[in-house]
């Protein structure tokens, strides 16, 4: 990446589930959901990442809840447990609609705005929702849009859905900048031209072949931290790659 960390992202756009919303309650159902099978929970995230990636470079579009309880499905189906098609959609949505933020985001999230930044959440989840979301965590009045890849019909991290994102914006894609907890987000959105902070929530890792991410923290508001400070430095030498 060649971007000076002396020049502050005109955008800020946030990955919601595991980047601001804390997963820990919604394991707990979906394991229950797979008989109290909690080994079982990271094959269900990839295989729903797979699936969502399937439906895309396919030309479709299907809610994220919804390829969510269908992979559910799959996965209890290969470990011979029985979960109804109502049921598992049930578990699901129940699962993602009630999840608190982290203990760090509300804070976080207040000192970026007192310092002048935009902030934009950008999910694979439905418009409806993100909106039950962060009606339930009491995030909503932080943000200053709320986009979600259903208005695109792709899922991230195609490129063309971060592209809309920034266009949809009103900002070049070197002027965004993506805060997510995944390293296949984090990804997508330096091959898009963006700008990337990673946030090592447990269990998660950057991808080796995508490009040098400018932040790597283990929580946002070591993140806020580091943004606030860029306006800080509109004089001096940037330094890059910034690790806390």
């Amino acid at each position: 990446m060649k971007h000076l960390t002396e020049t502050r992202p005109k955008v800020l756009f946030f990955d919601v589930n595991e980047t601001l919303l804390d997963l820990t309650q919604m394991k707990k159902q979906v394991g229950e959901a797979l008989g109290g099978r909690e080994d079982l929970l990271s094959l269900w995230f990839t295989t729903m990442l797979q699936y969502s990636l399937v439906t895309s470079a396919s030309g479709q579009y299907e809610h994220f809840g919804n390829i969510g309880a269908a992979t559910l499905q799959m996965v209890a189906a290969n470990n011979d447990i029985k979960i109804s098609e109502e049921d598992a959609r049930n578990t699901v949505i129940n699962a993602l609609r009630g999840l608190p933020a982290h203990t760090e985001v509300k804070g976080a999230l207040t000192a970026l705005k007192e310092n002048g930044y935009t902030l934009v959440s950008f999910t694979n989840s439905s418009n409806e929702g993100v909106k039950k979301q962060f009606e339930s965590a009491g995030l909503t009045s932080y943000f200053d849009n709320m986009l979600s890849v259903e208005d695109v019909g792709k899922f991230k991290p195609f490129t063309e859905t971060y592209l809309w994102a920034s266009k949809t914006m009103k900002v070049q894609p070197e002027d965004c900048m993506l805060i997510a907890a995944h390293g296949w987000d984090v990804a997508g959105a330096m091959w898009a031209g963006w700008r990337a902070a990673f946030i090592a929530r447990p269990g998660q890792q950057l991808f080796p072949l995508a490009p040098k991410t400018e932040i790597v923290t283990t929580n946002l508001q070591k993140v806020a931290d580091i943004l606030i400070s860029y306006k800080y430095l509109l004089k001096n030498p940037a330094q890059h790659n910034i690790n806390i």
